[in-house]
């Protein structure tokens, strides 16, 4: 058998990223590109590792099909079954990573995140779960109803609680089904119009002085100011220096501890600051908003990170944690610290989980030149013209145009921002 010395080429490997996509058109495309234009070949773990990315159809499946993906970004399991069970078919027979553990996807609704994050001590305002207003018939219905339901006074719970207060639906999101409530005759009103859905009341955190979502993706946390009674394509702002270094420190804790808690790594927390205090208040958003007509300025950031972490999963051969372990969690919740020292010890165990450490020395070895790439990428009418289809394919024909060029200016923007940062002055003029 011949014997390799350092001078003999390594094995060659590539390593297949799946994107497994719904009506998503801006990120993938620009992900691809990106992708494409780092020519990466990466000497790891003994073998010389490329990459290809590849779109995941929906189709009838053998459960003993082999798999070819090594890593899927999923954007479908939270609500298309075919390809959530397709993908822990994968998982389980195959090794498949994915980044938003599925089982977890699929049964950990906003209720439990609640119930989790205040058994760790975190500050989620004071929230109660009430009956449907109605039901939909089953055999056992009225039986259960009549033996156990017990009458109850909706106006005593709202003054118990406190207004104002939120009614949202227990399991949801997107803002779906989400009232304000001042008083009791707008909390009776609420749940007259209810329906069927089992809700949260949730006591407003008033006053604050500030709204940020923090979005992780694998160890990485993006803090942006939000602003959710603008329209959608406003609600991420672009401002700086909204927070200081220990409040990031914080938000960068908090979101980390939830993605890891429940083996979501692409993940956003919104949180409210009122006083010294920044209270969680959504944070089971596994799958969040990843469009250029919402995040605008902050798209090419997010589209960065994104690349950063499956290439690293991809390229290490990460391991899938298929199951929760939440001991180590509640260990450090039992011990008698103060909270901001309770919640770093949950951040170690999360960016632990994470790989925090191997993540960015990987990136520091392999991926120094993915901001350059990026920056030249976000330059060139491709890009644009994915922007433009993203346009097209939400809003009207006659402001196709004018978005397209409001949404593109704020990517100027960035690249403005960006070239200051590198040190480049002023950015290039856009090209093909």
């Amino acid at each position: 058998m011949a014997t390799t010395t350092s001078s003999d080429p390594l094995p060659a490997a590539t390593r297949t990223i799946g994107l497994s996509l719904g009506a998503d058109l801006c990120w993938p495309a620009c992900y691809e590109e990106i992708v494409a234009r780092l020519k990466l070949s990466i000497p790891i773990a003994g073998e010389q590792v490329d990459f290809q990315v590849e779109r995941v159809t929906v189709e009838p499946f053998d459960l003993r099909q082999p798999c070819r993906y090594d890593v899927v970004l999923d954007r479908l399991t939270h609500w298309f079954h075919t390809s959530r069970e397709w993908i822990k078919k994968a998982v389980i027979l195959d090794g498949l990573y994915v980044l938003n553990n599925p089982w977890s996807l699929q049964s950990m609704e906003k209720h439990t995140s609640y119930c989790a994050m205040m058994k760790l001590g975190m500050p989620v305002p004071d929230t109660w779960l009430i009956p449907p207003k109605a039901h939909e018939p089953t055999a056992d219905l009225q039986p259960t109803l009549d033996r156990y339901a017990r009458n109850f006074d909706l106006g005593a719970v709202g003054e118990q609680l406190g207004f104002p207060m939120f009614m949202k639906p227990y399991d949801g999101g997107a803002w779906v089904g989400v009232t304000r409530l001042d008083d009791v005759d707008s909390l009776r009103r609420a749940y007259e119009h209810s329906g069927t859905r089992v809700m949260h009341l949730q006591r407003a955190v008033e006053p604050f002085d500030l709204f940020v979502r923090c979005i992780g993706i694998g160890p990485q946390v993006y803090i942006v100011r939000y602003d959710p009674h603008a329209p959608l394509h406003e609600r991420y702002v672009v401002d700086f220096h909204f927070v200081d270094g220990d409040e990031w420190s914080l938000l960068t804790d908090t979101t980390l501890t939830i993605n890891a808690f429940f083996g979501w790594e692409f993940n956003s927390c919104e949180a409210l600051r009122s006083g010294d205090v920044f209270h969680p208040i959504d944070f089971a958003n596994a799958c969040p908003d990843f469009q250029v007509t919402s995040l605008h300025y902050h798209f090419p950031n997010m589209v960065k990170n994104m690349v950063r972490w499956s290439i690293f999963c991809a390229a290490s051969k990460r391991p899938m944690r298929q199951n929760l372990d939440w001991e180590p969690f509640y260990a450090v919740a039992a011990k008698d610290l103060p909270y901001r020292e309770r919640l770093a010890g949950y951040a170690a165990i999360a960016r632990e989980r994470l790989d925090h450490d191997r993540f960015v020395d990987f990136c520091d070895r392999h991926l120094g030149h993915l901001d350059e790439v990026a920056w030249e990428f976000f330059g060139t009418e491709l890009a644009k013209s994915f922007v433009r289809a993203k346009v097209a394919a939400l809003f009207p024909a006659h402001e196709v145009d004018r978005f397209t060029e409001h949404f593109w200016g704020l990517i100027k923007f960035w690249r403005k921002t960006e070239a200051d940062r590198l040190g480049h002055g002023e950015p290039a003029p856009a090209r093909q």
